[in-house]
């Protein structure tokens, strides 16, 4: 980079490509792994599963407007972060961090093997895919996103849009399809559903473990709070992308399970590594391959978008002084670079187990861990700041109603069926003390980590942002602090 040279995060994502990377990060590999997850813990029950799904829509819309008030209050990259900081303490943001820097990473590393094991199942015909090309295959094209991603937001949105036509055409063939199947009633699909309930009803912590799996489908609404320092007017287009984005999800999701289990038995759904392949088996088997294709192509996009908007929320806590300070550098295409580097070296090491049912369980735990601690500080900052300039404001029973659901789905598993990785989680969330005394509350550096960075500035061609000490108005616009105003006056 040149002397000189300035560089800060661009506002170039207006409504129709906000409302793009909610599709690219919401529909990817949920909808193609969570099915089996969900009718697992819903004990087969057909009926159950479906209105699982359906009330894992409601959830995640009220969880997600609740959400937007925070990008919309602080229209900054990495609102969530910096707003934490500002309603409960440093303490409970770097919490917030801690679990976000390991739980990030394995939904990457659940997503990227998903991913390679649909591109190389056309490969193996009725065989299961070997775990080694699996997992070189999931490495390669982990780093070849971050490559992407390192080219800046523009290139990353090109790829997402033309992405997202690709994935909605493969959905909408799946959910055309299921109609036609059960309109014309062929091979009993008509007579199965109508027997929905008709199979054991689970039990509290079933039905908890189900909406961990069916909620997983719909995670990913939270991007644009994120990357909200890059939106145009968030006041206004955080709210409406999200309504807009999870109201068609929503409908889209209902109509591909029910295709499955119009197609599949709930056995061959069970037995199923690939859903959406087993399905075109059935129902085309000569295009098994296009499905794969459209398949691997969504996943490809919320992976991108995945690492996209993570990568803001680690460059804010930089600025913030809780990660390394060459995390919030930005390279010429205005892109945090290294602490994408840093998602995916976590991501590499996380590939290794390949349990991605347990991956699941174990990053909506965390998601829902943090996402209640989210809305109590919303709801201590109603109280504590009533004045705040808010432009978009939710109702306060979707804020209580959003806290009540992360109680139950974090603290039902543990009481109901408790299991040692629940435990780990929570030893492991607790272990960031460890980190934050010595490092952040009393900020113990190491002897050579100047020449580090130096290095890495070099290497990677990085220099800080522009607009470190700079902040963001409401409506999206930069305005500098009111102590260098008054400078500037003098």
């Amino acid at each position: 980079m040149k002397a000189g040279e300035s560089t800060q995060l661009q506002r170039v994502i207006g409504h129709f490509h906000g409302t793009i990377l909610l599709f690219s990060i919401i529909i990817g590999a949920g909808i193609f792994i969570a099915p089996k997850g969900v009718l697992k813990y819903s004990s087969g029950n057909m009926g159950v599963c479906l209105s699982i799904w359906a009330a894992c829509a409601i959830v995640s819309m009220m969880a997600a407007v609740s959400y937007a008030e925070l990008g919309t209050t602080f229209p900054r990259s990495g609102a969530q972060y910096y707003f934490l900081k500002r309603s409960l303490g440093p303490i409970v943001a770097f919490f917030y961090l801690w679990i976000n820097l390991f739980s990030t990473p394995a939904g990457i590393a659940a997503r990227g093997l998903l991913l390679s094991g649909y591109i190389i199942q056309p490969f193996y015909p009725g065989c299961f895919v070997p775990e080694m090309p699996r997992k070189c295959l999931a490495l390669a094209i982990l780093w070849c996103l971050g490559i992407l991603n390192a080219r800046g937001v523009k290139d990353v949105a090109w790829f997402q849009t033309v992405s997202t036509v690709v994935k909605m055409t493969v959905l909408g063939f799946i959910s055309i399809t299921g109609i036609v199947l059960l309109v014309r009633g062929r091979k009993g699909n008509l007579a199965r559903l109508e027997k929905a309930f008709d199979a054991e009803i689970p039990d509290a912590s079933q039905i908890a473990e189900a909406f961990l799996q069916g909620l997983y489908a719909y995670s990913g609404w939270g991007v644009l709070v994120r990357v909200a320092g890059e939106i145009k007017h968030p006041s206004k287009n955080i709210p409406r992308c999200v309504v807009t984005a999870l109201t068609f999800v929503a409908l889209m999701y209902l109509l591909v399970n029910i295709s499955y289990l119009a197609v599949l038995t709930p056995k061959e759904i069970l037995s199923s590594d690939a859903v959406a392949v087993t399905w075109m088996d059935k129902v085309i088997p000569s295009m098994q391959w296009a499905i794969s294709l459209g398949v691997s192509a969504s996943i490809f996009s919320s992976l991108s978008c995945t690492i996209f908007s993570t990568s803001r929320l680690w460059y804010a806590a930089s600025q913030e002084g809780q990660l390394p300070w060459i995390l919030s550098t930005l390279n010429i295409h205005s892109c945090p670079v290294v602490a994408t580097i840093q998602m995916l070296i976590f991501a590499s090491i996380i590939v290794i187990p390949s349990d991605l049912i347990l991956l699941i369980n174990y990053v909506g735990f965390t998601e829902w861990i943090q996402l209640g601690i989210m809305m109590a500080g919303l709801l201590k900052l109603r109280l504590q700041e009533p004045n705040l300039a808010r432009p978009y404001k939710v109702h306060l029973s979707f804020i209580l109603g959003t806290m009540a659901m992360s109680l139950f789905l974090v603290l039902t598993p543990i009481i109901k069926s408790p299991k040692m990785h629940y435990v780990y989680v929570l030893l492991f969330i607790f272990s960031g003390l460890l980190f934050y005394l010595p490092f952040v509350h009393f900020n113990i550096g190491f002897t050579y980590s100047n020449k580090i960075t130096c290095f890495l500035q070099l290497l990677l061609n990085v220099s800080p942002a522009s607009d470190i000490d700079e902040y963001i108005s409401t409506e999206g616009t930069l305005q500098k602090k009111s102590s260098e105003i008054a400078t500037n006056k003098k």
